[in-house]
């Protein structure tokens, strides 16, 4: 009887501490990916367009979708960026608010949120789906789609 009551309490241990790492785990990867989008509007709203863009995937397979439909690559969306906010008064104060963060696999995460753009050119406004892909340790905008 006693051994079954250790068998028991060892398991109840076992499944706590798997349960633990895989929520920290969790945590750990949401907070790297909170912390790499707020890095990105800190540089939008100090006017550097290509330090914005160090959230994205570096590669020609990158898709960004807009209001002209889908582009594709790194170098495409860095282009149609500095052309749609070719100076910091078109730029403007950005904020963005998550309002889904959502975890599909170890290396891959679904965010919807808000975006805000205060500008004295005319204020704008509109929602964002990101795909992010954890590449190298670190995580990516891999498909943005903007609206």
């Amino acid at each position: 009887m006693q051994q079954h009551t250790i068998m028991k309490h060892t398991l109840l241990v076992l499944v706590f501490l798997f349960s633990t790492s895989f929520i920290y785990g969790q945590n750990k990867n949401e907070k790297s990916i909170k912390a790499m989008l707020s890095a990105q509007v800190e540089e939008w709203n100090k006017g550097n367009i290509e330090g914005y863009m160090h959230g994205y995937w570096q590669n020609d397979s990158l898709l960004f979708i807009g209001a002209k439909g889908p582009r594709y690559g790194y170098g495409v969306t860095l282009k149609r960026y500095k052309e749609a906010y070719p100076d910091t008064e078109h730029m403007g104060k950005l904020t963005s608010t998550i309002t889904r963060l959502q975890r599909l696999s170890n290396r891959y995460y679904f965010v919807v949120g808000k975006w805000e753009l205060k500008r004295s050119v005319g204020d704008l406004s509109g929602s964002y789906t990101l795909l992010l892909k954890k590449i190298k340790k670190s995580w990516v905008v891999i498909a943005d789609h903007s609206s």
